[in-house]
């Protein structure tokens, strides 16, 4: 069956595969141009986009649009979302579980965007769509190319808000996106 935008949408709204969608106030589905090149793919929704329904728009989600615009894009150019599309209980990582669950929300998502590049922000985007053997630390800035689609790596924005010595780290990352978009 073909998939839609609204199909997805009304499909993640009417979600209950898991046990996340409990005591939730908005599923998250993710937002930003829908043929947008770039993709951003983070861990889960917290406390500021499950109140407001929008992925990362909370103290992480700040950053990560200054680290867009730095790039030289919009959040509107870009596509965003994340791993699962409800809250995990006290921002917990989703469980194997609920990340399956969840993953033909995504695929369907990467299939109606198309981007060329996917930035996976942190080990448990880079877990779920590389595979456990990725350690962030060890492989973030590292591309992987997967079915004619490039995949970065980096550090989650809130990791960056934890530890700024990562910063640096992850703007060479982001720059050599950047780069790739350029070239594609």
């Amino acid at each position: 069956m073909e998939i839609s935008w609204d199909l997805l949408h009304q499909q993640i709204a009417q979600c209950e595969k898991c046990g996340l969608c409990r005591g939730i106030h908005h599923k998250v589905p993710g937002q930003g141009n829908s043929n947008a090149d770039l993709m951003f793919i983070g861990e889960g929704p917290g406390a500021d986009e499950d109140l407001q329904g929008l992925a990362f728009v909370g103290a992480a989600g700040q950053l990560l649009t200054k680290m867009i615009a730095a790039m030289g894009y919009t959040r509107e150019q870009v596509y965003i979302c994340n791993i699962v599309k409800c809250r995990p209980p006290r921002n917990r990582e989703p469980l194997p579980d609920e990340a399956a669950a969840c993953m033909p929300y995504l695929r369907a998502q990467f299939s109606l965007v198309r981007p060329k590049v996917i930035v996976l922000l942190g080990a448990t985007a880079a877990k779920n769509i590389l595979g456990d053997h990725i350690r962030i630390t060890r492989d973030r800035g590292k591309w992987v190319e997967k079915k004619g689609v490039w995949f970065m790596p980096t550090y989650h924005p809130a990791a960056l808000l934890r530890d700024e010595s990562k910063k640096r780290d992850a703007w060479q990352d982001l720059k050599a996106v950047k780069a790739k978009l350029e070239e594609e």
